[in-house]
């Protein structure tokens, strides 16, 4: 009896997924094309035009705040596609919102307000900035993190080429591999300085700096969204500015006081610099515990957005909305995927 219930139930949620397949939520970081990129937060202008036709044809693309609404108001949901973009790079305004705006497809970003109008990259591509680009840099690194004393040796790859770069290009730190020892140290540190506190981390990235000779202003190319650019962003009314805390913290490491403060703290300054309440937010890294959702919640955020790769169905928390994370697809490539999204 329990194997053909079994059976029925999963027939049954079968065809509730042909027939009610839930909301989409995307997950892009940056619209552009650059030398190195290690966590695949890239989508060529090319490929991106390409999804947003896709997008065109075969979803209904609606704002975040929408789909929230309905949740709310247990309105369907069915086939609605949301366009979101995590960190707040500069390429979201000079790259992404012109297709957004010619295929007419709307999206929200969440900003790390902490990054506005700093010359500095993210830590993460400050590592690649130091580490993964042409140049030579000493034979080894020792650095003291947390009381132990940790040492590197790059051996031949101290010099690194151009022809090395291109070579490897297409290295993704979810691939399990490293190259060169270069690739090595660029994960072995972003392992020991994930965690950290701010100030250690930068501490240590100041020092990894001084040895590899480097200058302290970072890539243009890599560089977060100014003021003016995020007030020029939103304007129209096809792009909505949502909150993504200070500094980018992984949550579920701090105590609570130093959550709600990465978290209204960064709902104040965007207010105080748009002029209007912000209502959606998105965790850093995914990263949160059973008290931070209370503390969103408090804050007066509507809806946050979660790294769970999921549907939103009509029972979904609106303040842990699953989403999908998108790479750098051609458009073929992009149809196929979505459409094994909406059968999950």
């Amino acid at each position: 009896m329990g194997i053909i219930t079994n059976k029925v139930r999963h027939t049954f949620q079968q065809l509730k997924n042909q027939i009610f397949p839930g909301a989409l939520i995307l997950m892009y970081h940056r619209v552009a094309e650059v030398d190195s990129d290690p966590w695949s937060l890239c989508v060529t202008p090319k490929h991106f035009a390409e999804h947003l036709e896709v997008l065109r044809q075969y979803g209904n693309p609606i704002h975040l705040q929408e789909l929230t609404k309905n949740l709310g108001n247990r309105q369907p949901v069915h086939r609605s596609i949301v366009v979101t973009f995590d960190d707040g790079y500069a390429d979201n305004f000079y790259n992404a919102k012109p297709l957004l705006e010619k295929y007419d497809i709307p999206a929200t970003v969440f900003v790390t307000t902490g990054g506005i109008d700093q010359k500095q990259e993210f830590w993460w591509d400050e590592l690649d900035r130091l580490l993964l680009q042409p140049g030579t840099l000493p034979d080894s690194l020792q650095l003291n993190i947390n009381g132990r004393t940790y040492q590197w040796e790059l051996g031949s790859a101290a010099h690194y080429s151009e022809a090395d770069r291109q070579r490897d290009h297409h290295w993704r730190m979810e691939t399990g591999e490293n190259p060169t020892p270069r690739n090595t140290l660029y994960r072995s540190l972003y392992q020991q300085l994930q965690f950290l506190p701010m100030h250690e981390r930068e501490n240590l990235l100041d020092k990894i700096r001084v040895w590899a000779n480097a200058e302290p202003v970072g890539r243009s190319t890599h560089r977060s969204l100014s003021n003016e650019e995020m007030l020029a962003l939103e304007s129209g009314g096809m792009i909505e500015i949502g909150a993504h805390t200070v500094t980018h913290p992984f949550l579920a490491q701090l105590p609570i006081a130093s959550q709600r403060d990465e978290i209204q703290q960064s709902k104040d300054y965007l207010e105080k610099i748009l002029g209007h309440p912000i209502t959606s937010f998105s965790y850093p890294n995914g990263s949160y515990v059973t008290d931070t959702i209370p503390l969103v919640e408090e804050a007066g955020f509507n809806c946050a957005c979660c790294s769970v790769a999921n549907r939103v169905q009509p029972n979904s928390n609106s303040f842990l909305l699953p989403r999908v994370v998108v790479e750098d697809w051609d458009g073929e490539t992009f149809t196929r995927w979505l459409i094994r999204c909406f059968q999950l």
